[in-house]
């Protein structure tokens, strides 16, 4: 599964977001102010896109392109 965490107000994150769209792919989003966890891990590193199969989460943090994205997704795939 595939999920962004972000922030309102952040353009990064829109952007991030925006690549997302693009591509089709299917994610959730998770503000981080609503998620003490997601806060103290990813508070000044947002954008980070992340995947987590079984017990085992891999992260694409921002700056990524649409190659990047595409590359991340694939991999995750396999």
């Amino acid at each position: 599964m595939l999920t962004l965490y972000s922030t309102w107000g952040c353009h990064l994150c829109e952007e991030a977001e925006a690549l997302l769209r693009a591509a089709g792919a299917d994610f959730s989003l998770v503000d981080i102010v609503d998620d003490p966890a997601a806060f103290a891990l990813y508070r000044v590193e947002i954008p980070v896109l992340t995947y987590q199969r079984a017990a085992q989460t891999t992260e694409l943090k921002w700056p990524f392109d649409a190659a990047a994205l595409q590359l991340f997704i694939t991999q995750q795939a396999l």
